[in-house]
């Protein structure tokens, strides 16, 4: 899914808003955060505890934990008595209906109320979830779903469950921006484009446990992608009795994952309780995840990490400097995702202009953005569409097929812009609209470029600032000249990258086409040859900087404290993120 934030400045797809955890132990297993955190230790302390023994009375402890936060806390942010954790989501999900979601926000809630037929475990390995075994060859997978594994209303998930559930998300009707991810499944993409009727996707319950997908084409990764939450399963008879609103609040929806929603105020609270007809309860520990408060404040949530209403904060440049005085140890987690200036490419609308994308490119200086504007350790200037910890052939992608050399050339960007005036016939030209979130860092972000842009280039620029949900409308509708955007990784090869920008993907909000570019694409999906997929997906890098179709402005990272009692959370680029299912809290 696309990597949308609150705390940051991107919107596209898979919204990376959304509270942070801990990381979990370094690997290198398909995520590669094993990168981010090998040397650095993952588990920091935020502040020092004093040593206190067993016998403290409550009235102790509760002194304890006030003059550890800060003196207003009263200890709310982990409580062992109902093993309950409590937190804050920067944004509302804006889509808990697994064949429509898009985003961070919602994947993370869906990662820990539904499960598919596998997981990520804790050191980011794919284990089996609802399917126990299964076979992949180059034209097949079949998977053997265990006979334990249940829905919340105690009936049991069945092949039925995931073969409705796909043929939901490929159906056109559907307008799942997320079908593309099915394609891989035999006739995937001609029914999702209407042209194969719904009955002739390659997925076949062969009976209640045993579930065969033909594939389209051998895939070397098929296993990672069953684990994405476009492929969970969906209980028909329960979606076809929502009249059209499944997702829409906690009795909306069915759940076979580890937790279930319990108490849903839109746009306030979230709150989930442990499922007890899931299958593996007892590797739970958590009996309920409240995220009692909804903001994309990060002073407010810091305020409220520091009254003890919160386990974990996130920081940016400004709290950052206050967690520094505070003298708290930090944690660190970079979460694979890119982020960039979108342009739209539409032919109505002034960004079509190459001259004038290129002219923009040649001012825009992502060195300058992370290092004097964001000011936040873990973020790294943006190059590439591709991030550094993807794997190539024998290393990582990036040092085998580096980025195109970018240099700031305020001279050649008039030279362009010139051009673009006399193709365009416009002088001077009308201001471009500049789609933004609408938070402390996308408004920092987007009031620099705009400057940027006028002090270099003489454009205006108009920002049009919109919450979470409504700019990914706007951006799926188009309404932008250029938009502040971001990419997460779905799956664990540099493809959930590369093919971001195929003509046929619909999380490509900028409409850019372009054959070449497909056809490399084509080349990343059908070959399993190593050397040639990577050869693809550099020629698509050269392709994105050459043609301007996005400018990278950086690689995120993200600076947190957390409550010192909140033990097994897992970090992850790939997967549910943050993952509580093996939180635990430790005595005090």
């Amino acid at each position: 899914m696309s990597t949308t934030s609150s705390d940051s400045a991107g919107a596209s797809g898979r919204a990376v808003a959304g509270a942070v955890g801990i990381a979990g132990a370094p690997t290198d297993q398909g995520s590669g955060k094993g990168i981010a955190w090998l040397g650095e230790g993952s588990q920091l302390f935020i502040l020092s505890v004093l040593g206190i023994g067993a016998f403290v009375l409550l009235m102790m402890l509760l002194s304890f934990v006030s003059e550890m936060f800060g003196g207003g806390g009263a200890g709310e942010a982990v409580d062992p008595g109902t093993g309950t954790i409590t937190l804050a989501l920067s944004t509302e999900p804006p889509q808990l209906d697994s064949t429509r979601a898009t985003d961070m926000v919602s994947g993370q809630i869906l990662g820990h109320v539904m499960e598919g037929l596998v997981r990520y475990d804790e050191f980011n390995r794919i284990v089996p979830g609802v399917a126990e075994r299964w076979e992949i060859d180059e034209s097949e997978a079949v998977f053997h779903l265990r006979d334990d594994s249940r829905w919340s209303d105690g009936t049991p998930v069945t092949a039925h469950d995931f073969v409705f559930a796909w043929r939901t998300a490929v159906e056109p009707e559907t307008a799942s921006e997320y079908a593309f991810i099915l394609y891989p499944i035999k006739n995937a993409r001609a029914v999702n484009e209407g042209d194969l009727p719904v009955t002739a996707l390659g997925a076949t319950a062969v009976d209640d446990h045993t579930l065969a997908v033909q594939l389209e084409r051998p895939i070397g990764y098929f296993d990672k992608l069953v684990a994405f939450p476009t492929y969970y399963p969906i209980k028909q008879d329960f979606y076809e009795g929502r009249d059209g609103r499944y997702g829409a609040d906690p009795e909306d929806l069915l759940y076979n994952g580890p937790f279930a929603i319990e108490r849903w105020v839109h746009g306030a609270q979230l709150r989930m309780t442990r499922n007890d007809e899931y299958w593996a309860r007892d590797r739970i520990h958590l009996n309920a995840i409240d995220y009692a408060y909804i903001t994309s404040d990060v002073n407010a949530t810091l305020n409220l990490f520091k009254d003890g209403k919160v386990a974990i904060a996130s920081l940016d440049a400004e709290t950052l400097h206050d967690a520094l005085e505070q003298r708290w140890k930090l944690e660190r987690f970079n979460d694979g995702s890119v982020f960039f200036i979108e342009f739209n490419h539409r032919p109505e609308r002034l960004t079509h202009n190459r001259n004038l994308r290129k002219a923009i490119q040649l001012v825009v200086d992502p060195a300058e953005l992370v290092y004097k504007v964001i000011k936040l350790p873990g973020n790294t200037p943006g190059e590439s569409l591709f991030p550094v910890w993807l794997k190539g052939v024998n290393g990582y992608f990036r040092q085998e097929y580096p980025a195109p050399e970018h240099r700031v050339d305020i001279a050649r960007a008039h030279d362009y812009l010139t051009r673009a005036r006399q193709e365009l016939g416009l002088d001077p030209l009308p201001p471009l609209i500049f789609l933004s979130g609408d938070n402390p860092a996308a408004n920092k972000q987007s009031e620099y470029f705009q400057e940027v842009f006028a002090s270099r280039l003489g454009l205006e620029v108009k920002i049009d600032r919109q919450i979470f949900k409504q700019r990914l409308a706007k951006m799926t509708a188009g309404e932008f000249d250029m938009v502040l955007a971001g990419w997460g990784p779905d799956y664990a090869d540099p493809l959930t990258f590369g093919d971001l920008f195929a003509s046929w993907n619909k999380n490509n909000r900028g409409a850019y086409v372009n054959p070449e570019l497909d056809a490399w694409v084509e080349v990343a999906q059908s070959s399993l040859v190593p050397e040639e997929r990577m050869q693809a997906f550099d020629e698509i890098q050269k392709i994105i900087y050459d043609d301007a179709v996005i400018l990278p402005n950086y690689e995120r990272g993200s600076v947190f404290v957390r409550n010192p009692r909140l033990k097994g959370v897992v970090r992850r680029a790939v997967g549910t993120d943050p993952d509580y299912t093996g939180a635990y809290i430790a005595d005090g």
